[in-house]
């Protein structure tokens, strides 16, 4: 069972693969015995240069895939959702051999369960492509690395969660902080993270090995933001005042005042020189790294939420809590584009 498709797929046997892959009772054995992402990865043998699929056909499983993938979290908890899950997010879709799995799921008969008599699912083939669970308690912040593989969580529980972008596998959970962990950032070569927690602590982790690097403490209470340079060497944390570190040290090296409020928001332009801050004061502003003096401010109707910058480093986006976004462009100084 756990090889059957790729035997098919090497073989060029593009009939018996599809109808493999879309008989219900053999997903339900496949996931029954080797979980989900088992099942997942038998639809990328599509991709397969010996198996001539293409058309509906491809578009069928890609279907089902995502149906999957989907439902990939509940399936991990209890399997015996397959059923109604599948009959949920695919219930809609007019292809004949969807609808011939879906009258075998209807079918099963393992359990008693629940069978959706509407498509009353999040279906596949929009913008939600996976759900990943494990968190007791709000996620307050996300960073992903680099190359784009992991995801790094940061929750009310106290925990960071690492995570595999490809499979939603939970990799490691990061224990340290004995508060709410609000914020977190990763390094530009994407081996360290940066958290920040109302523990009034911002750790340092090793992202391969979950191991806490160092630990930088005594930031004021409700510490909100963190940020790291592009070149990897400093970080920023913000609360109601920023901090400027020596990542590789814990060293302080810059206390930024100016905010009446906590700030939710940093970021960092590209050329390392510039930090941008959006506050509850309602206050946008705009740092130099090396001095700590403001160059500039600007002013929102509410508390500013949320901020951005553009690699061209003078174009700022910043969302206040009334739901309105700022498009602003800092005029004055060098517009360089690195």
């Amino acid at each position: 069972m756990q090889i059957l498709p790729q035997k098919l797929a090497a073989a060029g046997q593009a009939d018996r693969f599809h109808r493999l892959l879309t008989d219900f009772d053999f997903i339900d054995a496949k996931i029954s015995v080797f979980g989900s992402q088992s099942a997942i990865e038998d639809y990328d043998l599509t991709k397969n240069p010996d198996l001539l699929l293409f058309g509906e056909r491809v578009d069928t499983l890609r279907l089902i895939q995502d149906a999957i993938q989907l439902s990939a979290n509940i399936l991990a908890e209890d399997n015996t959702q397959l059923a109604g899950q599948l009959l949920g997010r695919l219930m809609s879709y007019e292809v004949s051999d969807i609808q011939a799995m879906l009258e075998q799921a209807k079918q099963w008969k393992a359990v008693p369960w629940l069978r959706p008599l509407t498509p009353s699912l999040t279906p596949p083939g929009g913008p939600l492509l996976r759900t990943l669970t494990g968190h007791t308690f709000d996620v307050r912040a996300v960073a992903i690395t680099p190359d784009g593989k992991l995801a790094v969580s940061a929750s009310g529980d106290g925990t960071l969660k690492v995570w595999n972008l490809h499979t939603g596998e939970e990799l490691r959970t990061l224990h340290g902080h004995t508060n709410a962990v609000m914020t977190v950032a990763i390094s530009p070569d994407g081996k360290l993270a940066v958290s920040g927690s109302w523990d009034e602590t911002v750790k340092i982790w090793d992202l391969h090995t979950g191991i806490e690097v160092s630990k930088i403490i005594r930031h004021n209470p409700r510490l909100e933001a963190v940020a790291i340079t592009p070149d990897g060497k400093q970080a920023v944390s913000a609360s109601n005042i920023l901090k400027v570190w020596d990542l590789h040290t814990g060293a302080e090296l810059l206390t930024l005042m100016g905010h009446t409020n906590w700030v939710r928001a940093l970021a960092i332009t590209r050329d390392g020189k510039k930090i941008i801050s959006a506050s509850e004061d309602r206050i946008l502003a705009v740092w130099d790294l090396k001095s700590g003096e403001v160059i500039t401010t600007f002013n929102g109707e509410s508390a500013l939420m949320c901020c951005a910058v553009t690699p061209d480093g003078v174009t700022i986006l910043a969302g206040e809590a009334s739901g309105r976004l700022h498009f602003l462009r800092l005029e004055g100084c060098s517009q360089q584009i690195l």
